[in-house]
């Protein structure tokens, strides 16, 4: 560890609140280290008392971004899933079923006909309204 590595501080960085029908379902909390800049994510879901897949301050492999995944089909609190989106190719994560999903990633977007995406990174501190798909990227 390096002497400013020893000094970075993560700060809470803000939240993003995941809304269908305009009721919150659950958010996503969002740190970010002092000197790097790199973000560390965990999801909140209301009303549920799992744990989440990702807890404390997780690591985000280089070339990946913090993203929400949204089901088109799914409603209610595990319609939408914190991933760990790559630049383009495939993704694979368990839906609320613990089946495993695989989507088609472009441009750190998901394209399937089933899910979509945004991007933590630009949403930090705003409501997503996740009943329709939105323009949210």
């Amino acid at each position: 560890m390096s002497e400013d590595e020893s000094k970075d501080k993560i700060v809470y960085f803000g939240v993003i609140n995941i809304n269908e029908n305009q009721k919150t379902i659950g958010a996503v909390d969002i740190w970010r280290s002092a000197i790097t800049k790199e973000l560390f994510c965990e999801e909140k879901r209301l009303g549920m008392l799992e744990i989440a897949e990702f807890i404390g301050m997780p690591k985000i492999e280089k070339g990946k971004k913090w993203a929400v995944a949204i089901s088109r089909k799914i409603n209610g609190k595990n319609r939408w899933k914190l991933v760990r989106l790559l630049g383009n190719g495939k993704l694979q994560f368990l839906n609320p079923e613990d089946k495993t999903v695989t989507v088609e990633i472009e441009d750190y977007n998901i394209v399937d006909p089933e899910w979509w995406s945004f991007l933590v990174e630009k949403n930090v501190n705003r409501n997503i309204e996740i009943t329709e798909e939105s323009s949210v990227k």
